[in-house]
């Protein structure tokens, strides 16, 4: 694997074109398109809010939940 990966880069490094950037960060910051990634991106971001909030409230509940059933034994 290792040797496969020195002769792509031996081969393919010095060969290739320089990379640009795509249209979408090469172009307007302003435009519609970039915009759109924005609100996608703060989408995605407030999905995993939501998830790790969940995981966080269940983990509360569940130490209120040992600590009734603690005082309720003990």
């Amino acid at each position: 694997m290792r040797n496969l990966l020195l002769i792509f880069v031996l081969l393919g490094g010095p060969s290739s074109a320089p990379l640009l950037a795509c249209a979408t960060c090469f172009g307007r910051s302003d435009s519609a398109l970039a915009e759109g990634m924005n609100m996608g991106i703060l989408f995605l971001l407030g999905v995993v809010g939501l998830v790790l909030g969940g995981i966080a409230g269940f983990m509360v509940f569940l130490a209120r939940r040992a600590a009734q059933i603690r005082r309720a034994a003990g």
